[in-house]
């Protein structure tokens, strides 16, 4: 499929965790895509690989968002959310992805 070969461990912490919102879940309805929390430095085609390669399903194409994490107050004292990488990965026709965790 990819010429590119991609180290396998590096490919199961690319995946942080799936995104489980009211916004994701109405993209995965209209679009058949899936998003995931992603490392800030995950590349597309690594983002691709590591969903083939952990959800056995073929991949159309990949977004990516970068959200700034916003300043919020902690008590008196002033903090930082993370910045958060998104990805929403669309998957071809009749793929369907379990997050439930159940082997197909």
């Amino acid at each position: 499929m990819s010429t590119i070969q991609f180290d396998e461990g590096r490919l199961m912490q690319v995946l942080v965790a799936p995104i489980v919102s009211e916004k994701a879940t109405m993209v995965a309805e209209k679009s058949n895509a899936v998003t995931f929390k992603v490392l800030q430095n995950a590349t597309k085609p690594e983002i691709k690989a590591a969903v083939e390669l952990m959800f056995k399903v073929e991949v159309k194409g990949v977004s990516v968002v970068n959200t700034k994490g916003k300043a919020k107050r902690f008590g008196k004292t002033m903090g930082r959310r993370d910045n958060v990488r998104k990805a929403y990965v669309t998957l071809k026709e009749g793929q369907e992805l379990n997050l439930s965790g159940e082997a197909a």
